[in-house]
């Protein structure tokens, strides 16, 4: 066969499911951590700022890999199953 060698159906399932539960839990601990720094450096710091960045980042990286993911047929309509 020809192409990339493709990973059982099962398995691709999986890593996705992955690599979407890992970019949630980076969203989460990103805004956790603005929210530290809100409290800690009581609006003089940069750092606020920046973990709410890295969430944008994130959320926009994970609406772009779903979509590309949709588009390329790896998921359906009715999400994985």
């Amino acid at each position: 066969m020809i192409g990339r060698p493709s990973l059982c159906p099962g398995r691709e399932r999986a890593l996705i499911r992955i690599i979407v539960i890992t970019a949630l839990v980076l969203i989460v601990a990103s805004l956790a951590s603005a929210l530290y720094y809100l409290y800690h450096d009581r609006g003089r710091g940069t750092r606020m700022v920046r973990a709410l960045a890295i969430r944008v980042a994130l959320s926009v990286s994970l609406l772009i890999f779903l979509v590309v993911s949709y588009k390329l047929g790896w998921i359906g309509e009715s999400g994985l199953r």
